[in-house]
């Protein structure tokens, strides 16, 4: 089987040569992304491309952007900080970023929104459909080839509210003010379907991944939120996703063990990172038996292992999750995150190596 066929027969919970193998943002077909062109990461970028199942993450972005927002940056002693002002009909609004040197990822140091009349401000912005451009679409179509699959990020609207705010501030906001939120949650809805088959309109990809729901997982907030502001929305984004031939995977880390039937109920074809005690509340294996015939499992190899752990613990957890969710398909082992800094370190690039060396070892059929 070529990679493209062992993905798509994994998330369609067909039969497959060997289980497939992702490494997570690490894309070995991508040519724009930092790890192909970081000289610290092309040892390990080769082994991937050679040996793994490439899940390229590819976003369309929207042309057109209506709301209008002021940058400033400032260089720090090894970060840039950018602070930005929105201007809404309501007042302005206030955030900012900091980027470290040598970390591909982003700090949000100030949110937007501080209080829920903040987020009256940010909702009063005139809304306006996203027109996108897939004008990248036939360079990393032809990149990946039958290397693997095409994935597209998306947020649902728990994501989109709850980014608003600081984590904290924002479980406050949904417990003691819940209906201000719902009424929140259900305009980003309403725009976020607009924007959604506009997307799919222009370009459909292989996979969509959601994310947003671990907003809502326990112990963060009780299970009924989930159920009233996630479940209802993901249902209704699965099924336009289906609509248009494209397949759905959400995205959730943390303890979704008191909320998986309402992950089920979802529709979705595939959820992941599906992590293990202590960081999760449900094994691989428990997750498997209850959802076998139903979802696709990506995970759940944790990066901190993949970081620190020694080269013969990294065996043996893809020995225990090759037992655990290998049988019958529907598996695709996976790291739950992948390293972000530069240069990357000859740790955790020799245990991606043996995590590999394994996962071809103990995922065969």
């Amino acid at each position: 089987m070529t990679s493209r066929e062992r993905l798509l027969a994994a998330v369609s919970l067909e039969k497959t040569d060997r289980v497939p193998i992702s490494t997570y943002e690490l894309a070995g077909y991508n040519s724009k992304s930092f790890e192909n062109n970081e000289p610290s990461y092309k040892n390990l970028m080769d082994l991937i491309r050679e040996k793994t199942d490439c899940v390229c993450m590819w976003d369309q972005y929207p042309d057109n952007n209506y709301m209008r927002i002021d940058c400033e940056e400032i260089r720090g002693g090894n970060y840039t900080e950018r602070h930005f002002k929105l201007h809404t009909p309501k007042g302005e609004l206030t955030s900012a970023q900091r980027v470290y040197d040598n970390l591909y990822t982003t700090w949000q140091t100030e949110r937007w929104c501080k209080t829920p009349e903040d987020i009256d401000k940010f909702m009063s912005v005139p809304f306006e459909p996203a027109k996108y451009n897939d004008s990248d679409y036939a360079r990393i179509k032809k990149e990946v080839g039958d290397n693997g699959i095409i994935m597209s990020s998306l947020a649902d609207p728990a994501y989109l509210a709850m980014e608003l705010m600081e984590f904290g501030e924002s479980t406050v906001w949904v417990t003691t003010e819940t209906e201000h939120f719902a009424k929140t949650m259900e305009e980003f809805h309403r725009r976020n379907m607009i924007n959604l088959e506009n997307m799919l309109k222009s370009r459909v990809v292989d996979l969509y991944r959601i994310c947003g729901p671990e907003y809502l997982t326990p112990p963060y907030l009780p299970p009924y939120y989930f159920k009233r502001f996630v479940t209802p929305y993901l249902k209704e984004m699965t099924e336009l996703i289906h609509k248009y031939g494209g397949l759905v995977r959400i995205h959730s880390h943390g303890r979704i063990g008191k909320v998986l039937d309402d992950i089920i109920s979802c529709g979705a074809d595939a959820l992941d990172p599906c992590e293990a005690p202590p960081d999760g509340d449900i094994t691989l294996k428990e997750l498997k038996e209850i959802t076998k015939d139903r979802l696709c499992l990506f995970g759940n190899i944790q990066l901190k292992f993949l970081e620190h752990a020694s080269t013969h613990e990294i065996r043996e957890i893809v020995r225990i999750c090759m037992d655990e969710a290998k049988k019958d398909g529907g598996y695709v082992i996976m790291p739950t995150a992948a390293p972000i800094n530069v240069p990357l370190s000859s740790k955790t690039e020799e245990n991606y190596r043996a995590f590999i060396d394994a996962a071809l070892e103990y995922g065969k059929y």
